[in-house]
C-alpha cells in the first residue's frame, strides 16, 4: 500500500485556497481514471485471448474424437486391426486426460491469473486531503462548510480507490513501478501549488512544448550551395596537379602563386559561399588553400556523392590482428662491406628491435660468390646466407652491447661495377611475407626502386618510410655527360620516391629535394666511439696526454669522397701549410691515381691502407680533416667528434648537424681552411658534455627517426584523419566526396614505372644489369628459391 503524505502542512496562505485544491484533485482524478480505463481494457483483452484459446482446445478435442472414431471403424480385409490402431488405442487415455485438463472451467481462470497485472496497488490520498482541508479551515473558520468539503472529497477519493488483487505481489508491473516513483516524488512537495508548479516545469512538459514548436515551425529556406565557377575550378586543378607539374620541372611555389592569383580577388566570396546563410564563419585564416578546400568540400558534399576509391586503390593492406606491429628494414648493402648503407641500417634494426612494441626484420642483399669477391674486403666470402648472418650478428652485438633480437633475411642482388652499387634482382617486396607486411623502411628508396618491377610498396605495406643516404646527383655530375645524366636521374628519383613512399627522410639538405621529404639526421654513432671519447676525457682529467699525433683523413679512396677537394686545398696553400703532414687511410678504385697525383704535386700526404675508424692506431690523432662536399652526412665526421677530436670540414649543408659542436671547425674558403687547420693544431679540443654525447648516440637518432617518420604515431595507432585541417584554432572537415588527385597521380606514376621496368629492352637502355628483372639460377640455389621463370631476353614481360 502506498500512502501519500504531505511533508509540511504549513503552506503560505496565498497558496492554500479551495479553488487551488479543487484544481489539484481534478487533475489527479483524471489521471487515476485514465489508468483504470487502460487497465480494464488490458484485462478484457486478456480474457478474450483466454476464451479464444479455450475454444481452440475444444475444437482440437472435437477433431480428436472424429479421428478416433474414424480409426476405430477402419478395418483391413482378412486381418486383425493393425499396429497403428493399437497405438491409437493406447494413446487415447492420455489424450482424454489432456482434453479434460484444457476443458476444465479453471483453465481460463489460471490463464488470467498468469497474464493479469501482478501489482497490488492501494492509494490513500487522505494525507493530501487532510493537509489541504486544514489550510482551508484555518483561513475561513467555517466548520460546516469545511465538513461538507471534507465529505465531498472523501466520496471522490473512494470513487478513485481501486486495486488489483493477485497471488504474488513481489513483482510489480513496469507501468506501476514508474507510477510509484512519480508518487514518491509528489510526497516530497509541501503543498498542492508546488505539485502544480512541478508539473508545469517538468521535463515531460518541456519536451511536449518543443515537439509542438517543431510541428508548427515554418519551413526554412533551402541552403543550396552555389556551383563552382571557372577560377575556382582552375585553382583547384592547378593545386592538385602539383605532383605532375613537379615532374615537369614546375616548382611548388610557382603553383601556389598561380592558385593565390586565381583566388585572391574572390577570397571573401570563397569563405562566405561555404557558410550557410545566417551562420557565422569558423574560418578566418589567410590560408587560401584551406578556404578553397572548404569551398570544394561544401559543393561536393551538397551533391551527396561519396568517393569509394579508384583504379589505383588497393585495399589488400595487411591488418595486424594480434596487435604486434612489424617493421621491415630494406637496404642496398651488407657487411662486411663497410659502407654507410650497410652499417647504419644494421644499427637502426638493432635499436628498433630493442623495443617490445614491434618485431623487426632486416632485409639485405645476397651476392653470389663472384660478386662477393669484388665487393667484400680482405677476400672475405660466404658460402651460405646463414654464415653471413652469423657474421653480421656477431659484429653488431659486439658494438651495441646487447643481444640484437631481430630477424635477418636476404634478397637476390647483383653488383654493378660501373655504378659501384648493388642492384636488386627481381621483386624485393616479395621477400617480406604478407603476414609481416606492416611498416617498411627503405634505406635509399631511389636506389632500391630504379628498376623495381613488382608489388607497389605503398600497396603492400601500411606505412612506407624512405631514408636518403647518398647524393647521387653529385656523383653523376662528375662523370662523362654528367649534366644530362643528372637531369634524367633527378626526375626518376622524384618519380620512384613519390610512387613508393609515404614519407621520405633526408639526412641533410645536401641531397636532392624529393617529394614528401623532410630533413633530419636519423643516424647515430657506434657506441664504441663514445666509449673511446669517454676514455680520452678521463685521461685528460688525470693530466695525461691523450693526443700524441697530428691530423689524418679516412675514407674510401675514390675521387668523389673528398680526395679531389683535399689535394686542391693542399696544393693551393702549400707554402702556408709548410711543415703540415697529413696521414691518409683508405682503399678504393682510384687509389693509384690519387697517390700518383699527390706525388706529382709534392704534397705532404702519407698514404696508408684503410682500416676501421675505431682501430687503436687512430686514437692518438687530434684533428680529423674532411673537405668532402659530396657526402650527405659523413659518418666518419660524427665518429671523430664522438672520440673527442677536432674536425675541420667545409661549411656545407651536409655538415649542418655538426656545427653545434664546439670541436667542429667549418671553413667557407681556401684561406679560411688554412686558418682552421692552424687553430686546431695549436689548441686542445673541449670535452663533450652529456647532452652532446646523447645527441650523437643511436638512442637519440632512433628517437628522432620515430618522430620525423611518424612511426611513433603509427605504432601507437594514433591515426590522424588526413581529411581534417586546422585553421585559426578551428577544425575543418575536408571533402571525402572525390579522390585526392595527388594519390591518383602517384598511382599513375607507379603504374607507368611498372610498365617501363617490365620491358627488358628499356631496362638495358637505362643502364640496368641484364637479367635483373628476376633472379637467376645461382640465386635460386643459394637462397632456396623457386626456379626462375624463362622469359624473352630482350622483350620479356
Amino acid at each position: 500500500m502506498i500512502n501519500l503524505k504531505a511533508s509540511d502542512a504549513r503552506a503560505s496562505p496565498s497558496m492554500a485556497t479551495p479553488a487551488t485544491a479543487e484544481k489539484a484533485f481534478s487533475f489527479l482524478s483524471r489521471g487515476w481514471r485514465e489508468v483504470k480505463d487502460s487497465a480494464d481494457a488490458d484485462l478484457r483483452l486478456m480474457k478474450d485471448r483466454a476464451n479464444s484459446f479455450k475454444n481452440l482446445a475444444s475444437s482440437f478435442d472435437r477433431e480428436l474424437e472424429n479421428f478416433l472414431n474414424s480409426a476405430s471403424k477402419s478395418t483391413f480385409s482378412g486381418s486383425s486391426p493393425s499396429t497403428e490402431i493399437d497405438f491409437v488405442k493406447r494413446l487415447q487415455p492420455k489424450l482424454s486426460e489432456i482434453r479434460r485438463a484444457y476443458s476444465s472451467p479453471d483453465f481460463s481462470r489460471k490463464v488470467l491469473e498468469k497474464w493479469s497485472p501482478r501489482a497490488k496497488i492501494g492509494i490513500d490520498l487522505s494525507a493530501i486531503k487532510n493537509a489541504i482541508v486544514s489550510e482551508v479551515e484555518e483561513r475561513e473558520g467555517d466548520f460546516d462548510e469545511r465538513e461538507k468539503f471534507r465529505r465531498a472529497r472523501r466520496v471522490r477519493f473512494k470513487d478513485l480507490g481501486w486495486e488489483w488483487k493477485e497471488e504474488r505481489q513481489s513483482r510489480d508491473w513496469e507501468p506501476i513501478r514508474a507510477l510509484k516513483r512519480r508518487l514518491r516524488e509528489l510526497e516530497q512537495k509541501s503543498s498542492s501549488s508546488e505539485i502544480l508548479e512541478s508539473l508545469k516545469n517538468s521535463e515531460f512538459v518541456e519536451k511536449l512544448k518543443s515537439s509542438l514548436k517543431a510541428i508548427c515551425k515554418e519551413p526554412t529556406e533551402s541552403k543550396e550551395v552555389p556551383p563552382l565557377d571557372v577560377p575556382e575550378l582552375l585553382a583547384y586543378l592547378v593545386r592538385q596537379s602539383g605532383p605532375f607539374l613537379d615532374q615537369l620541372g614546375v616548382k611548388r611555389d610557382i603553383s601556389d602563386k598561380i592558385v593565390e592569383s586565381l583566388c585572391s580577388k574572390r577570397k571573401d566570396q570563397l569563405l562566405l559561399r561555404s557558410i550557410p546563410a545566417g551562420e557565422s564563419s569558423n574560418l578566418e585564416s589567410d590560408n587560401i588553400s584551406d578556404e578553397l578546400d572548404l569551398r570544394i568540400s561544401s559543393v561536393l558534399q551538397s551533391t551527396g556523392h561519396c568517393y569509394e576509391g579508384g583504379i589505383w586503390t588497393d585495399s589488400s593492406k595487411h591488418d595486424m590482428a594480434n596487435g604486434k606491429r612489424h617493421v621491415a628494414i630494406v637496404t642496398t648493402a651488407s657487411l662486411p662491406w663497410m659502407t654507410g648503407t650497410a652499417v647504419n641500417p644494421l644499427f637502426r634494426a638493432a635499436y628498433l628491435s630493442n623495443s617490445a612494441k614491434q618485431d623487426v626484420t632486416l632485409l639485405v642483399p645476397w651476392l653470389c660468390r663472384s660478386d662477393q669477391e669484388l665487393v667484400y674486403p680482405n677476400n672475405l666470402t660466404f658460402s651460405s646466407p646463414e654464415e653471413q648472418e652469423d657474421y653480421i650478428r656477431k659484429w653488431v652485438e659486439e658494438r651495441v652491447g646487447f643481444k640484437a633480437d631481430f630477424k635477418i633475411s636476404f634478397y637476390p642482388g647483383k653488383f654493378q661495377k660501373e655504378r659501384r652499387s648493388i642492384i636488386p634482382a627481381g621483386d624485393t617486396s616479395q621477400f617480406i611475407p604478407s603476414k609481416d607486411a606492416d611498416i617498411a623502411i627503405l634505406e635509399e628508396p631511389e636506389h632500391l626502386n630504379w628498376y623495381h618491377h613488382g608489388k607497389r610498396w605503398t600497396d603492400k605495406f601500411n606505412h612506407v618510410v624512405g631514408v636518403v643516404h647518398t647524393n647521387y646527383l653529385e656523383y653523376i655530375k662528375r662523370e662523362k655527360n654528367g649534366a644530362i645524366q643528372a637531369f634524367f636521374v633527378k626526375h626518376i628519383n622524384n618519380l620512384v620516391t613519390r610512387a613508393y613512399c609515404h614519407k621520405v627522410l633526408r639526412l641533410s639538405a645536401a641531397t636532392q629535394d624529393l617529394p614528401k621529404s623532410v630533413v633530419c639526421n636519423v643516424h647515430g654513432v657506434n657506441p664504441k666511439f663514445l666509449q673511446i671519447g669517454e676514455k680520452v676525457a678521463a685521461e685528460r682529467e688525470r693530466g695525461q696526454q691523450a693526443f700524441t699525433k697530428g691530423a689524418y683523413f679516412l675514407g674510401k679512396m675514390v675521387w668523389a669522397k673528398g680526395y679531389r677537394e683535399l689535394i686542391d686545398l693542399l696544393a693551393q696553400h702549400k707554402k702556408d701549410l709548410d711543415g703540415f703532414n697529413l696521414d691518409v687511410f683508405g682503399n678504393g678504385e682510384d687509389a693509384h691515381e690519387v697517390q700518383s697525383t699527390a706525388r706529382k704535386l709534392d704534397l705532404n700526404l702519407n698514404f696508408m691502407k684503410g682500416r676501421d675508424h675505431a682501430d687503436d692506431s687512430l686514437h692518438g690523432y687530434k684533428v680529423f680533416i674532411n673537405p668532402s662536399i659530396s657526402d650527405v652526412l659523413c659518418t666518419a665526421t660524427a665518429e671523430a667528434l664522438a672520440m673527442g677530436k677536432f674536425v675541420v670540414c667545409a661549411d656545407h649543408p651536409s655538415n649542418k648537424f655538426f656545427r653545434s659542436f664546439p670541436n667542429c671547425l667549418t671553413y667557407n674558403s681556401p684561406k679560411d681552411f688554412v686558418a682552421k687547420v692552424k687553430e686546431a693544431m695549436d689548441s686542445e679540443p673541449q670535452p663533450l658534455t652529456p647532452e652532446q654525447r646523447y645527441n650523437l648516440s643511436w638512442e637519440a637518432a632512433t628517437q628522432r627517426f620515430m618522430e620525423y617518420s611518424d612511426l611513433d604515431k603509427v605504432l601507437n595507432n594514433e591515426k590522424g584523419d588526413p581529411q581534417l585541417t586546422q585553421s585559426n584554432g578551428k577544425i575543418v572537415k575536408r571533402s571525402v566526396s572525390m579522390p585526392n588527385l595527388t594519390d591518383v597521380v602517384d598511382g599513375g606514376l607507379a603504374f607507368a614505372h611498372y610498365c617501363l621496368t617490365g620491358n627488358e629492352f628499356l631496362r638495358l637502355c637505362s643502364g640496368a644489369i641484364p637479367g635483373t628483372r628476376g633472379y637467376d639460377q645461382q640465386h635460386s640455389k643459394d637462397l632456396n628459391l623457386l626456379p626462375p621463370q624463362v622469359e624473352n631476353p630482350i622483350y620479356g614481360w
